[in-house]
């Protein structure tokens, strides 16, 4: 195994526009570079902004190894067979509830759908917290980096606490950032209060919510977070050994 890396955080798909040369719809996607594979992580929606993205970023799609989709919805899996169009042939990695007509579209455009229930590495550096939640299944991304550990999700719909905790659980350390959806946007200030002190308690240094986390709940991060709080969107590049 490669030593522990830095890793590059670019945010291909979000509602939230970070740089203008990126095109925004409600989504998200993020592609993960500096392990020994080039992860994308959720796919966006079906309005073609995902490839566009792509171009505006400068990344090349045959430079991905593997995918990871969060979980079904559509504005996390719609970009897929488009991206699959123009990179067949790689393993996708899925919660094992998705719908069979999403591994059958997976199937079909010629890659591998790798189906996940439980914790597990699916690269050096990489895990997947597995399947978490009741009525809408999701898995997130734990990646090591050498400044400390990143947690990325989807949309958090298990809940953003499980998720940090199924972290804390399972790698233990440092949590350098998390990143990604909190499902807070219908969150009331009172509850967000306390899941940004909970942040604060297991010690996370850097956040950066975004997609379905709500204008408000960013409000209240970049205001207890301070200059650990970094804006995203897409379009965003988030370097690791940046982050001090």
């Amino acid at each position: 195994m490669e030593p522990i890396p830095d890793v590059s955080l670019t945010i291909l798909f979000d509602n939230y526009n970070y740089n203008a040369e990126f095109k925004s719809s409600w989504g998200f996607s993020c592609l993960i570079e500096g392990t020994d594979k080039t992860i994308l992580f959720d796919a966006g929606s079906k309005d073609g902004n995902l490839m566009y993205n792509f171009q505006a970023a400068g990344k090349n799609p045959d430079d991905v190894d593997l995918v990871v989709l969060s979980h079904k919805h559509w504005d996390h899996t719609g970009g897929l067979p488009e991206f699959l169009d123009s990179r067949s042939g790689i393993d996708v990695f899925l919660p094992a509830s998705f719908p069979e007509d999403i591994k059958k579209t997976i199937l079909n455009k010629g890659a591998r759908p790798v189906e996940i229930k439980d914790f597990r590495a699916i690269s050096d550096y990489v895990w997947t917290t597995g399947e978490m939640g009741d009525k809408i299944i999701e898995q997130s991304l734990l990646i090591e980096t050498r400044r400390g550990l990143v947690i990325m999700t989807g949309c958090a719909h298990p809940g953003i606490e499980q998720i940090v905790e199924k972290a804390v659980i399972e790698k233990g350390g440092k949590i350098l950032l998390a990143l990604g959806g909190f499902h807070l946007h219908r969150s009331d200030s009172s509850a967000v209060e306390s899941i940004v002190a909970g942040f604060k308690q297991q010690k996370i240094k850097y956040v950066a919510p975004t997609h379905c986390s709500g204008d408000g709940t960013l409000k209240i991060f970049e205001q207890v977070f301070n200059d650990y709080y970094i804006r995203a969107g897409a379009g965003k590049v988030i370097h690791t050994a940046d982050l001090q």
